[in-house]
């Protein structure tokens, strides 16, 4: 399977997961119909499928167009955000296959940022794409769920292979490390990680994949088992309760939103 990152709005991710063989291909979150559109073109790809990871606009606002310029499109979505996901046609659960032209995915539910929120692994790519859930150094933020809701769900994907590739919805990659940086200013991989991401950035390239080796040693939404940072956040948010992850983790969640 191809990869390929297509830029939306001003920091978004669509993905064009191509098949080789077949040259047909699926589309992860569109948001803007043309520009999918015009790369499926380049590459010389049919459009097959759009994979919807959750139902926010800069996820989804680009389905309709796309349909119609392609009106036979395959739309999946999570079955909890089915009425938000404009032209559904398969609503997905976690653990339901997903098959594209050649590609064998499954789905993982993973609410907190949004209530039906989902991601779509590929074992045999080595590959995960999570939306607004696990993001490069982050994660996203608790619209629809609670601290607890969002530990679970990083969990499972936590718990994917080491070498499985990272696509997440938005480049907030040097922002989010910046935030880590703050907590583990110890952590030698999380700084060895900023300077290569500063490079892609001046390079002007996307910092996207990561990887599951890389979030574990450098995202501090999986790193609430940090003494480092457990004293660090401590000592930020007077009256924390001890030996408590969920709050510790909250804590976390809420220093990033005022970040």
């Amino acid at each position: 399977m191809d990869v390929v990152p297509v830029p939306q709005l001003s920091d978004n991710y669509a993905y064009l997961l191509i098949d080789p063989a077949s040259r047909e291909a699926a589309v992860v979150d569109c948001a803007e119909a043309d520009a999918v559109l015009a790369e499926a073109k380049r590459r010389g790809v049919a459009l097959r499928a759009v994979l919807a990871t959750h139902h926010h606009f800069d996820h989804v606002g680009g389905n309709r167009d796309l349909l119609a310029s392609i009106p036979d499109l395959r739309v999946y979505g999570s079955a909890a955000d089915a009425p938000k996901i404009p032209g559904i046609t398969d609503r997905v659960q976690d653990g339901d296959a997903v098959e594209l032209s050649g590609l064998h995915g499954r789905v993982i539910f993973i609410p907190a940022h949004t209530s039906g929120h989902v991601a779509y692994h590929f074992p045999d790519e080595e590959a995960v794409f999570t939306g607004d859930t696990l993001f490069a150094g982050g994660c996203g933020r608790l619209f629809e769920g609670d601290a607890a809701q969002m530990m679970r769900s990083l969990g499972k994907l936590a718990a994917l292979p080491d070498r499985t590739r990272v696509f997440c919805g938005h480049e907030y990659t040097e922002k989010n490390l910046q935030f880590a940086l703050t907590l583990e200013p110890g952590n030698v991989p999380l700084a060895k990680k900023m300077a290569a991401v500063q490079a892609l950035r001046r390079a002007g390239k996307p910092t996207v994949p990561s990887t599951i080796a890389e979030e574990k040693a450098t995202n501090p939404f999986l790193r609430t088992a940090s003494p480092e940072l457990a004293a660090t956040v401590r000592a930020r948010v007077p009256g924390l309760q001890a030996n408590d992850p969920v709050a510790l983790f909250a804590a976390v969640r809420a220093l990033k939103d005022r970040f």
